[in-house]
């Protein structure tokens, strides 16, 4: 019987084994999607205890809790540090066969050194020991980062920002770059009128134009835009159930956006007409500036609206949607190919009966002017764990280039979250070990390694066109 977690956890053969280790595992991270606040990145935090750096925010963990029956006073409420963990702790034992166990213990093993099994009984030992640890400066947010190997940390970040914060980690001229990502999803919402309206003052402000009418209003966001590239943005994200794709006019929308400035509410057509054209405009733009854009499509969000009137939206009550997807994205994505203006996209999906259809709408539209233009996006949010890991590489394996995939990402708030890469790459070793020595690949490590050091960071360094420390990355990456 193996020893949980050890050394060769999830590589079940010996040439996975040497697959992971050889080539795999010390391989630097490109993390160009998660929810990390820059503001802790800039500050170099070092957090107070364990529950502030691991549970705050971790909608994952909230929602596990809350199937164990642990009150929500211990989950988002008003109850020590030390009890939330505690209410953490007794229930980690009852997420076995769920990814959680297995993200808990090596987060506690990557980052503290600890091996020992988290429950009721061990909590008070492990909480005192991470606490005495994240005091120091090894633990800090940076060296957080620095410790799992980062090379790049892409933030998501709305059209009003400041960016002040990461002005301020470029100035410290870190090892680790922080990018922005640009998420106009607010900028696009028209589902309440008084909501983007509040967030049209904001981006008067932000802009420092007035927006009476459409054109003011393209003007504004478009100078938004452009902000963010002259702060080193090059990529874009949508987070949307689905692509919005109906027919408009120019004039269709310049009268939809007066009647929603002027208080009115949209039909569900012009709501979506008015979707349909911001896209392509947040398109067209990314185009231009020779952007990445991203779009993660088919949450359902905010089903519990009790709880969302409480704790606000991104606190644990979201599913997967069952929404329509392949016309309209096939549509969307044709427009913008047929003006030659379709940049890079990577598209994601959550409901994994969508699978073949997205692994095959990526071929639609790779034309050869860049290797994997359009991408098929790692298993995200309820899928990023192993079934849902060795679902998507198989289909993609299947019905694309795997050997082009640029690899995994960690959609997290966390900073002790990066252990998922191994997770992605170890899972990923064991299938090409698997196949190798079942004789349905030909036992050619070296290039099977290169593959996998592609999958792992070279191609996504290449797609994303970002200059990194070339000399220490060398190093890491050579072929065994």
């Amino acid at each position: 019987m193996k020893k949980f977690l050890d050394e060769n956890f999830l590589l079940t053969n010996a040439t996975a084994q040497r697959l992971y280790h050889e080539y795999a595992k010390d391989m630097p991270i490109i993390d160009y999607h998660n929810h990390l606040p820059p503001n802790e990145i800039a500050a170099n935090k070092n957090f107070e205890n364990i529950t502030k750096v691991w549970l705050n925010g971790d909608h994952y963990k909230w929602r596990a809790m809350r199937i164990n029956g642990v009150e929500e006073a211990y989950i988002t409420g008003d109850k020590t540090d030390w009890e939330k963990f505690q209410a953490w702790a007794a229930t980690v034992p009852y997420t076995l066969r769920n990814p959680l166990y297995h993200w808990t213990h090596l987060e506690l093993q990557r980052y503290f050194g600890i091996t020992k099994i988290l429950n009721a009984d061990s909590a008070k030992s492990i909480y005192d020991e991470c606490n005495a640890k994240l005091q120091s400066k090894e633990y800090s947010v940076r060296g957080l980062l620095e410790k799992m190997n980062v090379k790049v940390v892409c933030t998501t970040d709305d059209p009003l920002d400041s960016l002040e914060y990461h002005q301020q980690i470029k100035k410290d001229n870190w090892s680790v770059k922080v990018l922005p990502a640009f998420r106009p999803d607010k900028a696009m919402n028209v589902d309440d009128s008084t909501g983007f309206n509040n967030y049209l003052t904001g981006l008067e402000k932000a802009a420092d134009v007035s927006i009476s009418t459409y054109n003011d209003y393209l003007s504004a966001l478009k100078k938004r835009h452009a902000y963010f590239v002259e702060n080193n943005c090059n990529i874009s994200d949508h987070g949307l159930e689905e692509i919005y794709a109906e027919d408009y006019t120019t004039t269709e929308i310049a009268g939809i956006f007066a009647n929603i400035r002027s208080g009115g509410e949209l039909t569900l057509l012009e709501n979506r007409k008015f979707k349909s054209a911001m896209l392509v405009n947040f398109a067209e733009w990314d185009w231009e500036k020779g952007f990445v854009q991203q779009y993660h499509l088919g949450a359902l969000r905010n089903n519990n609206s009790r709880m969302l009137g409480k704790l606000g939206p991104d606190t644990g009550w979201d599913s997967i949607g069952d929404f329509s997807q392949a016309r309209t994205l096939s549509k969307f994505l044709n427009r913008l190919d047929k003006n030659d203006t379709l940049a890079k996209t990577i598209i994601y999906n959550l409901n994994p009966a969508d699978n073949e259809l997205f692994a095959t709408m990526i071929g639609n539209f790779n034309d050869g002017t860049a290797a994997g233009k359009v991408q098929w996006g790692s298993s995200w949010w309820f899928l990023d764990q192993k079934d849902g890991m060795t679902k998507q590489i198989n289909a993609l394996s299947n019905m694309g280039l795997l050997s082009r995939f640029i690899g995994m990402l960690t959609d997290s708030r966390s900073f002790l979250s990066f252990p998922r890469h191994e997770y992605f790459r170890r899972i990923l070793c064991n299938l090409f070990g698997e196949e190798i020595e079942n004789g349905e690949l030909p036992n050619d490590i070296e290039w099977t390694g290169k593959v996998i050091q592609d999958i792992c960071f070279n191609n996504a360094q290449h797609y994303f066109n970002w200059q990194l420390n070339t000399d220490v990355v060398a190093a890491r990456i050579q072929v065994k």
